[in-house]
């Protein structure tokens, strides 16, 4: 930077002499570089021609040394951080299940709460929800592809299988369909991930390698819960490896997870069968090394994520061939209730750690059992403990307010309340209960209203804006609009029949 050098370049600049190199000068007229000691180093030029006054440029160096100092502060914090979640993820994942660290809350399972929320509100941002494209009810990326996409690669995951189900089901506000005649498939809906934590930093960081299982739930629309039956049954009667028969689970999800078509190539094999023979596969490849497992999904996706996860554990999938227990946890967001009392309880014997994140204000997680469940008396619960409409939740739940975001309009709108970003810009500025909000980590409001009108007008920020490019059409030699073609759609791997057999499941392709 360049001063005028007057009368008062003699002014005494002592507080600096120590840090300063010795002067160099240039043909132009009088300079001096001054370097900071500090790394990286800071060149900074004085120049002769300029008018401002030597005080100013104190005053900036002054200011870059303090932003200087808070870089080195948060990089220093950054490598902490990583350092402690290497040493306690294990608390993280729910092994003390999380006693101590909701209220306050801590920053570190705050962290990864967001974290694993946004791989859940990825299967929304990758998922083609436009009626009008030949690929509705895909996902919009390739595998390989997948969080570079998104903009996610800084989470350090690579997606190692693509799910699907069929809509031969009762959930038809659920799975979306194309209204084009040919389409890349007539019964298959794209559902979700599993990913798996890269080689390097990403899982020096989390101090394991980690299996995270995304599923896609519903976004805008609510008329799913109507769908549901409300109707318990017997998980054993789904093919789920329970001894208790009184262990039960809604219909709905029992079909979704384990329902499959064979004339489609993508539900050829149930969701269930796709989930445990991949999770298979990657037990074996990292069998050498320290693993976790973990569930993650929004809405009717985070359902499905308690009842994969029970089913892993059930079958005892997790448990190594040396002995050793895969841990196995699930973050829920905004989900509903997935079973009985006895589902419940075996979930919980069984050593599944769920921590599920609510709007208090959200209808969903009240659904299925309004009148039935974890919160009525104990003698009324046993009266009803048969019924098929009796429900209750599982794990420790973490409520959040959004009365008291500054930043959300005060509303009753039960789309908004359901709002998967909304949940995550709450959790973003919970600190505790009857605590102040502040946003933690900087994590841009804006996103709220990415599919939705939740935030307050005077932020500026349009409702609904996120948007597809020219709904997806692009331009072709000739200059019309047309609809771009994607690469081939992954089904499934060649050697999953494999794995299926090991696992005792029947497989004839």
């Amino acid at each position: 930077m360049a001063i005028s050098l007057s009368n008062s370049i003699l002014l005494p600049l002592k507080k600096y002499q120590h840090e300063f190199s010795s002067p160099k000068y240039s043909q132009s007229g009088l300079t001096r570089i001054i370097k900071f000691k500090t790394q990286p180093r800071t060149l900074l030029r004085i120049n002769s021609e300029t008018s401002e006054s030597l005080s100013s440029i104190v005053t900036h160096i002054e200011t870059e040394e303090s932003q200087q100092q808070q870089q080195d502060t948060n990089t220093t914090s950054t490598q902490q951080s990583d350092t402690q979640l290497a040493q306690i993820w294990g608390e993280i994942h729910g092994q003390d299940d999380w006693v101590g660290m909701l209220d306050p809350m801590d920053p570190l399972l705050r962290s990864e709460l967001i974290r694993y929320g946004e791989m859940a509100q990825a299967c929304y941002d990758a998922f083609d929800f436009d009626p009008f494209s030949k690929y509705c009810g895909s996902c919009r990326f390739t595998r390989h592809a997948f969080f570079d996409s998104l903009g996610m690669s800084q989470h350090g995951y690579h997606v190692s299988r693509y799910l699907y189900a069929t809509s031969n089901i009762n959930l038809p506000n659920f799975f979306k369909k194309s209204r084009w005649p040919k389409i890349w498939s007539k019964t298959a809906n794209w559902i979700g991930y599993v990913a798996v934590s890269d080689d390097k930093t990403t899982t020096k960081r989390l101090g394991r390698r980690d299996i995270t299982v995304a599923w896609r739930g519903t976004v805008t629309r609510l008329e799913w819960i109507v769908d549901l039956m409300d109707f318990l049954k017997p998980v054993s009667s789904n093919k789920i490896p329970c001894p208790d028969p009184t262990v039960k689970a809604e219909s709905g999800f029992l079909d979704l997870y384990t329902d499959k078509d064979e004339s489609c190539q993508f539900c050829k094999v149930s969701a269930r069968e796709q989930i445990l023979s991949e999770v298979k596969r990657l037990l074996e490849v990292y069998a050498n090394e320290e693993i976790s497992i973990t569930m993650t999904g929004h809405s009717l996706g985070a359902a499905l994520a308690i009842l994969s996860a029970y089913d892993i554990v059930e079958t005892g999938l997790n448990v190594m061939q040396d002995g050793r227990a895969v841990p196995v946890c699930v973050f829920s967001f905004s989900g509903p209730r997935v079973g009985n009392v006895r589902f419940k309880e075996r979930i919980e014997m069984l050593g599944v750690k769920v921590l599920r994140v609510v709007n208090e204000h959200d209808i969903v997680p009240k659904s299925p059992g309004l009148l039935l469940n974890e919160n009525a008396s104990p003698f009324l619960m046993k009266l009803g403990e048969g019924l098929p409409w009796s429900y209750s939740h599982v794990g420790v739940e973490l409520a959040l307010d959004h009365n008291n975001s500054p930043f959300l309009k005060p509303t009753g709108d039960p789309v908004c309340s359901h709002n998967l970003e909304a949940l995550l810009h709450l959790l973003d500025g919970y600190h505790g209960k009857g605590r102040r909000f502040v946003l933690a980590s900087g994590r841009d409001p804006a996103l709220v209203n990415k599919a939705s009108d939740f935030l307050k007008d005077h932020y500026m920020v349009p409702p609904y804006w996120r948007q597809d490019e020219n709904k997806g059409l692009v331009r072709n030699e000739e200059g019309r609009w047309m609809q771009a073609e994607r690469p081939k759609l992954d089904d499934h791997p060649e050697d999953m029949h494999l794995y299926l057999k090991q696992l005792g499941l029947p497989c004839d392709h």
